[in-house]
């Protein structure tokens, strides 16, 4: 019964490394990717990297849009950007 319990911890503890290491690769992966910056507005998003899957509306005080993209998706203040989220899984080169 030790055995199994011991085997069932080490096969969780190799589960846990992968996944970090996978968290890692997407990291340094996005690292290298073009994406949109803070600051730039919608006209220079749009022209740079093409027109979005789609745009949702803006929400809140001050509002709050967003464009997304396949692998990412860009939140903007106003017309600004305030930043570019990966989606989940979606940037790593297999």
């Amino acid at each position: 019964m030790t055995r199994i319990v011991l085997a069932f911890m080490l096969v969780m503890a190799f589960q846990a490394v992968s996944a970090d290491v996978l968290i890692i690769d997407e990291v340094r992966q996005a690292d290298r990717m073009e994406l949109p910056k803070n600051g730039q507005n919608k006209a220079t998003v749009e022209a740079k990297f093409g027109t979005p899957l789609e745009r949702l509306a803006a929400v809140g005080d001050p509002p709050i849009s967003s464009w997304k993209y396949d692998t990412y998706s860009v939140y903007f203040e106003y017309d600004l950007v305030l930043f570019t989220v990966l989606h989940p899984g979606a940037v790593i080169e297999k």
